[in-house]
């Protein structure tokens, strides 16, 4: 079957049991790439706390409710032409399991700032770089990176769309003018749009030489938006499901975690989600939990979501169960290929609501000054770091990635790479050696 086929060839041996799906999720959760998740920020800083989510753990999450989301669609519509093309339950973990493997120390800030560090390069974007990862850095086969299957690569392939077709020159990466002698990123100018990177153009071209020529190009279609970046109009079936099962525990999970910790209070979460953006889960906890909540069932949720310990995760699962158990099919007929074709989604009221949990998050947390003050701390090293190695590789290089270096075709590429690589901790202790007057050590491993 031409989806399960791998860019290197490579086909197992008569006498190997598994399918490719529990071959691609081996391959992804025995990466270097996964086990350095552990090593960076979901949101909050590591080293705060021992209790909440990592990048580790999140993806571990997002794959077992992508599983959950499976099954549910295999559930709730049986006889539905789209369930035959949902991929089995390895396949959709080991695709999870991926989303988040390009991740820059840092999160979200360290990509903004690779971004301005490859301005005049090719940029950098970190779902961009999971393809890079798993199509040609890891190391399971010769020249093919992990060299997943046609299957978990559409899967992946959350913008399959080229960042020289989708980034706007007018919106370049910079450093802001005029900051009086100290040199400060434009975080906002030095957003990279959603994409691939062209890099990979030629994983691209393989991965989706299945479609006929109208599909690849409405696949590859895009919305053109003034001022911004465009913006990829179209993903997979199986890409669709990662999606909302990230969206779910971004929203959720971190929310939980936010409520463990207390950074938020119950004014901010009422301001964001309010009751008419928790209509259809106030009336899913009325109709299935009856009289539990009391005669205001919205103050009883914030309640017992405020309460600690045991009546908090309580509350956490039935949201859970009220989200997962609501997703549906969407059919978008302007495709022939079934992998495309279909899409899963949430309806109006569930989306509204997870929508509300997710600019709760985001404001109040993500926005807040104290987590804001770290992102920029973070963005600001990796940018010194990166312009310390490319200033002279031979001095600054570890021998293994100057080696790398000096035979490459594309030179700042690898030291982008192998700084995007780094766990936060790695990278924080890469600029105490460089930059701090009294850390460091000839004996140090590097």
């Amino acid at each position: 079957m031409i989806w399960q086929e791998r860019k290197s060839g490579w086909t197992k041996k008569p006498q190997d049991a598994r399918t490719p799906g529990d071959i691609d999720y081996a391959r992804v959760i025995h990466s270097g790439s996964f086990r350095r998740l552990q090593g960076k920020t979901q949101i909050l800083n590591l080293g705060d706390s021992d209790f909440y989510r990592t990048r580790l753990t999140h993806s571990l999450e997002v794959a077992q409710i992508a599983g959950g989301l499976g099954a549910q669609l295999r559930q709730s519509f049986p006889d539905h032409d789209a369930i035959k093309f949902i991929p089995e339950r390895s396949m959709l973990q080991a695709i999870a399991c991926t989303h988040d493997l390009g991740h820059p120390p840092f999160g979200h800030g360290g990509e903004v700032a690779l971004n301005y560090c490859m301005r005049e390069a090719g940029g950098f974007e970190g779902n961009g770089q999971t393809l890079r990862i798993l199509s040609k850095l890891e190391k399971f086969s010769e020249a093919d990176g992990a060299d997943l299957c046609r299957e978990a690569l559409l899967g992946v392939l959350k913008y399959p769309v080229a960042f020289s077709d989708v980034a706007n020159p007018a919106k370049a990466p910079r450093m802001l003018p005029e900051t009086s002698g100290t040199p400060l990123l434009d975080r906002e100018a030095s957003k990279p749009p959603k994409c691939y990177m062209d890099t990979e153009k030629d994983v691209v071209e393989w991965l989706l030489q299945p479609l006929s020529g109208t599909d690849r190009e409405t696949f590859q279609s895009f919305e053109l938006k003034e001022g911004k970046h465009a913006k990829a109009r179209h993903k997979s079936f199986a890409c669709s499901i990662m999606d909302l099962a990230d969206d779910i525990s971004f929203g959720i999970h971190d929310m939980e975690d936010a409520l463990a910790l207390r950074l938020v209070d119950q004014d901010g979460f009422r301001r964001h989600v309010t009751p008419k953006k928790c209509e259809g889960l106030l009336d899913y906890l009325n109709s299935n939990y009856a009289g539990k909540y009391g005669n205001d069932v919205y103050s009883g949720l914030v309640e017992r979501l405020f309460a600690d310990g045991a009546e908090r995760k309580h509350q956490i699962n039935r949201i859970l169960n009220f989200v997962i158990t609501s997703v549906e099919i969407e059919d978008l007929a302007e495709f022939e290929e079934p992998r495309l074709r279909y899409r899963a989604r949430l309806p109006e009221l569930v989306a509204r609501f997870v929508e509300a949990v997710k600019d709760f998050i985001r404001e109040e947390v993500i926005f807040s000054p104290s987590v804001q003050h770290l992102e920029f701390k973070g963005q600001m090293m990796v940018i010194s770091v990166f312009e310390v190695l490319k200033s002279d590789p031979k001095s600054f290089l570890p021998p293994d990635i100057y080696s790398k270096y000096k035979r490459s075709d594309d030179p700042l590429r690898d030291i982008c790479d192998y700084v995007a690589g780094m766990t936060d901790t790695y990278l924080l202790r890469t600029y105490e050696r460089l930059f701090a007057p009294r850390i460091g050590s000839v004996f140090d491993k590097l």
